[in-house]
């Protein structure tokens, strides 16, 4: 029987993690679902990018058209792929050069763990197909720069109290460190990986990104729940921080950090809602919205409340609810006696199980059951069982289960770094992030330095980590506008449209 993820399996760390991170990140991943106005053929070029069309594309400059560079379908092939490398060289064909010797050095601190990749790289400015590389020219070495190695740092949530919560984050980043050592360099450099655990704690954070600050040259794919903690400090010395996404207000304002799952302060996508006007207008006319009354998860209702009203929706009931709170059927008593048609659930998919088990039980089917991406997520189904069934939710990144050149080179590799590990969303993004370091580095060559990197990441918008995710506005920071519809049928997360569905965002 297919899995509800196609054919991934999760582990049950996995589900746990995906589960718990809606709670700890109070809905920050919808957050990162909206963006600015897009032209015709930049819903075209966000369309390509999900067939892998438009993979040559530049995803830098405002207004970048989606494919970011190329995809590098390099097979790992079946060894077990060491860490580091000595000078080593891409293979031909679809199977990479022989691993060099040589691991990098260990990460010095607390948290600290050994480093991905190292040892020397050849000469040149390295290649990566459709990224043309600056020249090497006056290239300096300079904090985390030595003659053979560029030394990246990763903090994210490894313990905690959801162990594994943003592992799959750091695995990410491994896979493209130890993919690109494979394949190429900058000017002659290979990748050196030094990762911390941040500990799903903001003081932890605060105390990974101090090391970062005077360990490495830029921190990247870095995810925490609590991401405020290391914010002042990474502005403070000026590191660039590359993230999987912002979840803060205070990361979200730190001028040197940028997350690729971008967000924005009080704005929210349009079709969220726009989408469901036009299909389904007159479910949107007695609609109602609840969400887990618990950290950023309010404020974030707010903003979305707000702009739902802007485009058109009418909230006839609104609720938040206790985090601990277990029976959802007075809620559901409330919304059946004010005829509610369209509903709208934010929090973990614990607790959007449990609403629709609620729903079910008091005999209340609205038109639309809406959530957001937290629920794609095998546990949902599992937990709610036909409950689920019709279910309907928005993502802006290619489904797991597909292929796509980026998504499946990130599944290759990942499996190099950690055999087993099943993809996650939040995957997806780290190894954007890292993929975007080395792309803007690469193309900076000899003028390579934390403030051009800065600056080259605050210029770009459109970025698509090589069509595998929807347009995001990395350097400007607003929310995404592009997104997926997905439904739950049979027991199983289908596709509800194929296809990217673009509009603009709407401040609150």
């Amino acid at each position: 029987m297919r899995s509800v993820l196609g054919p991934l399996r999760r582990s049950v760390r996995a589900r746990r993690a995906a589960g718990v991170s809606l709670v700890a990140l109070a809905l920050a991943v919808t957050a990162a679902c909206g963006g600015s106005a897009m032209s015709p053929g930049e819903v075209r070029a966000a369309n390509e990018a999900v067939a892998g069309t438009n993979n040559n594309a530049s995803g830098g400059g405002d207004g970048g058209t989606g494919g970011t560079g190329g995809t590098g379908t390099v097979d790992p092939g079946t060894g077990t792929g060491g860490t580091g490398g000595s000078g080593t060289t891409p293979g031909s064909g679809n199977t990479p050069g022989a691993t060099g010797g040589g691991g990098g050095g260990t990460g010095t601190g607390g948290g600290g763990t050994g480093g991905t990749g190292g040892g020397g790289g050849g000469g040149g400015g390295g290649s990566v197909p459709g990224v043309k590389a600056g020249s090497c020219a006056g290239f300096q070495n300079q904090k985390g720069i030595t003659n053979s190695t560029i030394t990246i740092g990763n903090s994210s949530d490894i313990s905690g109290p959801v162990p594994g919560l943003f592992t799959g984050a750091q695995q990410a980043t491994k896979a493209y460190v130890e993919y690109f050592n494979r394949t190429s360099s900058i000017c002659g450099r290979k990748l050196q990986l030094v990762t911390y655990d941040s500990k799903t704690d903001a003081g932890a954070d605060q105390q990974a990104y101090t090391k970062l600050c005077d360990g490495v040259f830029a921190a990247v794919g870095s995810m925490s729940a609590f991401d405020s903690g290391g914010a002042p400090t990474a502005q403070a010395c000026g590191l660039p921080d590359i993230r999987t996404a912002a979840v803060t207000l205070a990361r979200n304002e730190c001028t040197t950090c940028f997350g690729v799952q971008a967000t924005g302060k009080g704005e929210y996508q349009n079709e969220v809602y726009d989408y469901w006007r036009r299909t389904n207008k007159a479910a949107t006319e007695k609609a109602a919205f609840l969400y887990l009354n618990a950290g950023a998860a309010a404020e974030n209702a707010r903003t979305q409340m707000a702009v739902g009203r802007k485009r058109g929706m009418n909230w006839v009931y609104t609720a938040a609810i206790d985090v601990a709170a277990f029976n959802y059927g007075p809620y559901v008593q409330q919304m059946k006696s004010k005829g509610v048609q369209f509903v709208q659930f934010l929090g973990a998919y614990q607790q959007s199980a449990r609403l629709a088990q609620a729903m079910q039980a008091g005999g209340f089917k609205p038109a639309v059951l809406m959530y957001d991406p937290s629920i794609y997520e095998p546990g949902f189904i599992k937990q709610g069982g036909s409950a689920t069934d019709g279910a309907k939710f928005f993502v802006n990144f290619t489904p797991l289960y597909e292929h796509q050149p980026e998504l499946d080179l990130y599944k290759k590799w990942l499996q190099q770094v950690a055999p087993g590990a099943q993809p996650t969303f939040f995957g997806l993004f780290a190894w954007s992030a890292t993929k975007l370091f080395v792309e803007k580095s690469i193309q900076l060559g000899g003028r390579l330095n934390r403030a051009s990197l800065v600056s080259a990441v605050h210029g770009t918008n459109g970025w698509t980590g090589g069509g595998s995710h929807a347009p995001m506005s990395v350097g400007s920071k607003h929310p995404p506008t592009c997104v997926r519809w997905m439904q739950v049928k049979g027991g199983t997360f289908t596709s509800l449209t194929p296809k990217y569905i673009c509009g603009a965002y709407t401040k609150a």
